[in-house]
């Protein structure tokens, strides 16, 4: 079957038209971008769709101009959620990448414009929205400034319980068998209520074969949930923080939305406060490698500019 994403012309790919026509016209305040400076044109520049999909500047100039012609389905994804599509949009965008839509026995990773109006109100909190694998699909700048950028399978919030390199979030050997039970039991809901999901599927797959702990789990049919908890996080700038952390469900999506909040007038309030001026620190300071600048695998964030409350 021919691509529907094929090129006509020097004009670019139907999906690269799409995608530069539905740039147009989302103006940087609906994204949650400060809209100061001269604009040639109301809608977002290409270094902001770049920001808010969180990926290379060069891969949306290349998809723009028909030079990139067969995006993967997470990019499709991440753009149709930083150009803030409709579900009938967000259909179209697939097709006219060349690719089927998401059905209904995967993951769901839609965001809908009500949540994004949300999540741009609620600048001076942390918040993180993941899907029902716990894989990252929006954070806040707070939220990245809070936890650290994450790439790759470290975006797996069940990834990282078992087999990551490291969490600034600190545990007590309780606290961590009751994460660990609670994120076996969510994935085994997950994997049930979405079984024709390849990547979940080969997310469990890779975690009982590389965690033991993970199989153990899988294997007894453990059962857990994720509950409003107290976290301790060790930042390397402001130091030790405890804060609120509570996850909200969107009904009929599956979406969960972390919020971390600190008791007011409290030490941790103002370190808070003071995380929210740093804004994200570089990888490099905490002794790890940058992505590579012509990235095309997505790493999602929300657009609003850092707090400076």
């Amino acid at each position: 079957m021919a691509s529907m994403a094929s090129t006509a012309g020097d004009g670019g790919t139907d999906f690269g038209r799409t995608v530069r026509r539905w740039r147009d016209r989302v103006s940087p305040e609906a994204a949650g971008l400060p809209s100061g400076g001269h604009r040639r044109a109301p809608g977002l520049r290409r270094e902001e769709l770049a920001m808010l999909a969180g990926i290379s500047v060069d891969y949306v100039t290349r998809l723009e101009q028909g030079r990139a012609e067969h995006p993967s389905e997470q990019v499709v994804e991440a753009l149709g959620r930083a150009l803030r599509v409709s579900p009938a949009e967000r259909e179209h965008l697939f097709h006219s990448a060349g690719l089927v839509p998401p059905g209904r026995g995967t993951v769901p990773a839609y965001i809908a414009p009500s949540v994004h109006r949300m999540l741009d109100r609620l600048t001076g909190t942390p918040v993180a929205v993941s899907d029902a694998s716990w894989t990252l699909l929006l954070t806040n700048p707070l939220y990245t400034a809070l936890m650290g950028e994450r790439h790759g399978r470290e975006r797996n919030g069940a990834w990282r319980a078992f087999l990551g390199t490291g969490d600034r979030v600190r545990h007590t050997p309780e606290s961590r068998r009751a994460l660990e039970a609670a994120v076996a039991a969510d994935l085994r809901t997950a994997a049930n209520r979405y079984p024709a999901d390849r990547r979940l599927r080969d997310l469990v797959a890779d975690l009982r074969t590389h965690s033991t702990r993970f199989a153990e789990l899988w294997n007894s049919g453990a059962v857990g949930h994720h509950e409003a908890s107290r976290k301790t996080i060790d930042h390397p700038q402001v130091g030790t923080l405890t804060l609120d952390c509570d996850v909200l469900t969107v009904a009929g999506s599956d979406l969960r939305i972390m919020i971390y909040t600190a008791e007011p007038d409290t030490q941790d309030a103002q370190r808070l406060e003071l995380l929210a001026v740093l804004g994200p620190q570089p990888l490099a300071e905490e002794g790890r490698s940058a992505p590579p600048p012509d990235r095309e695998t997505p790493t999602f964030r929300t657009g609003r500019a850092r707090s400076n409350h």
